[in-house]
């Protein structure tokens, strides 16, 4: 399809992605928590546990990705893997959270690992497939940068949504649970409702976007490749020059965002020594961030096209986020427990999190600007092994980087049971010496192969006019 998208279609499109920002959010904030504290399974258990069904996962998303692009079905290539996904989606989520009861360590270990995989594979056959259309709904160079910031929106918004609905609803202390995230049945009701939400934002994409199957991109011509045969087709795909530096990047970025993602609560905690209130009004402001960010991206790729804008937010980026423990380094900061240093940390993460939202969404818009380049050098559309690919890259390495987080503390010699305000002032000066120069170095080799993309809108828009001439012969 060419042009633009109207309203409606951008909105159901968008809502989608709901479902992986829900359950993102639920796995990020709630599932180790839950088994560990509430259900009793030791610590190390559950992280080896989430690191195996992450690994999967990412395994299995290349094999997704390929059965996507040629899948040939009267629905289409996409539409079969949306609708399939729906209910197992809610049902294996809903299984999550509500183990049986009284079972063995072992056993306990067992399902968690077994329903944890099906989860997440489950939305795989989902996400990939849908985000996968975005470069068929339309090739137009500026409306596939707005289209992506509804579904970045979307993603983000539903998640926070849920995580807040969680606190303030289900995770609520009784008579029996003084503590709110240790009340066990406050999950059970997280699980289900979160599980029909996650439910109905996939339905509502599916058929919101039905109508255009007539129109989308059709499958190669059914062919006996053989394993060695789809292997090589991949190989091809995948050598495409843009996309391995958008992939080099992305391994980079995924390995500072999974670094930064688990030192957050650290350096929020010990170094800056907030409160649990004060970091969850924080993490609000990323609601805001999410609303600008929306708002902004697609002004900002007009304007400057989406490599050198996705450059420029990158460095503003690193040059914003680290600023404050710079700063705190250096004695140029308020001190903790000032009442000026709040509204700073809280006006700090909301800009620089709208850059990093701005980034993803320009990031995922060049990347469906690859697929007309390698079409025009292999002859096949390629959407799904894209998208797979980099879902590889963040759930993959983004635990690479949570397992650096580990080696950094070890180095630094952060101390367990730490109680803030207690710490040695020596470590605690040192996470921020860690964290800071790890993070941004790594988003700077980011940007370095990020600037050896070569797709602009004159190439791209070249590539277009290519291939029409193509299919008139």
């Amino acid at each position: 399809m060419t042009g633009r998208l109207d309203f409606a279609t951008k909105l159901s499109y968008g809502l989608g992605a709901v479902a992986f920002g829900v359950k993102d959010n639920g796995f990020s904030f709630f599932l180790l928590l839950y088994y560990n504290q509430v259900l009793g399974l030791p610590e190390a258990w559950v992280g080896l546990g989430m690191m195996v069904a992450l690994m999967i996962d990412a395994v299995v998303d290349p094999v997704i990705g390929h059965l996507s692009d040629h899948l040939h079905a009267r629905w289409g290539r996409r539409h079969p893997f949306m609708y399939a996904s729906a209910v197992p989606v809610a049902v294996v989520y809903w299984l999550l959270w509500n183990p049986p009861t009284h079972l063995p360590p072992a056993t306990l270990l067992g399902y968690f690992l077994l329903v944890s995989v099906i989860v997440r594979i489950a939305i795989s056959v989902y996400e990939i497939p849908s985000a996968s259309l975005a470069p068929e709904l339309t090739n137009h160079y500026d409306e596939r940068t707005s289209l992506i910031s509804y579904r970045f929106f979307f993603g983000w918004w539903g998640g926070l949504g849920m995580t807040v609905l969680a606190y303030a609803v289900f995770l609520q202390p009784d008579a029996a649970h003084p503590v709110g995230v240790l009340n066990p049945e406050g999950y059970r009701r997280y699980g289900l409702v979160a599980a029909i939400l996650m439910l109905l934002a996939i339905l509502v994409s599916a058929v919101g976007t039905h109508g255009f199957i007539p129109y989308l991109k059709q499958p190669p011509a059914k062919r006996r490749l053989g394993v060695r045969g789809i292997f090589r087709e991949l190989g091809e795909t995948l050598s495409n020059r843009s996309f391995l530096a958008l992939f080099c990047a992305g391994v980079c970025a995924a390995m500072a965002a999974g670094l930064a993602a688990a030192l957050s609560i650290y350096v929020n905690t010990y170094f800056w020594e907030l409160t649990s209130s004060q970091i969850s009004v924080i993490v609000l402001s990323s609601f805001v961030s999410a609303v600008v960010a929306f708002a902004a991206t697609p002004i900002v790729s007009r304007r400057f096209g989406k490599k050198r804008a996705a450059i420029g937010v990158s460095l503003a980026a690193i040059a914003l986020g680290p600023a404050p423990i710079v700063l705190r380094l250096f004695d140029a900061f308020p001190a903790n427990g000032s009442p000026k240093l709040m509204p700073l940390l809280l006006v700090a993460n909301l800009v620089t999190t709208t850059l990093v939202i701005m980034s993803g969404i320009l990031g995922s818009s060049m990347g469906a600007d690859i697929v007309e380049d390698s079409e025009l050098s292999t002859g096949r559309r390629s959407e799904g092994v894209f998208v797979a690919a980099n879902a590889f890259v963040q759930k993959a390495v983004s635990g690479v980087g949570i397992f650096a987080s580990t080696l950094l503390l070890g180095f630094i010699g952060f101390p367990r049971d730490a109680k803030p305000g207690a710490v040695d002032p020596v470590v605690v000066r040192h996470l921020g010496l860690v964290f800071a120069p790890a993070t941004v170095v790594l988003y700077l080799i980011a940007i370095g192969f990020l600037a050896r993309y070569r797709i602009s809108r004159e190439r791209h828009e070249a590539n277009l006019e290519k291939l029409a001439e193509k299919t008139s012969s």
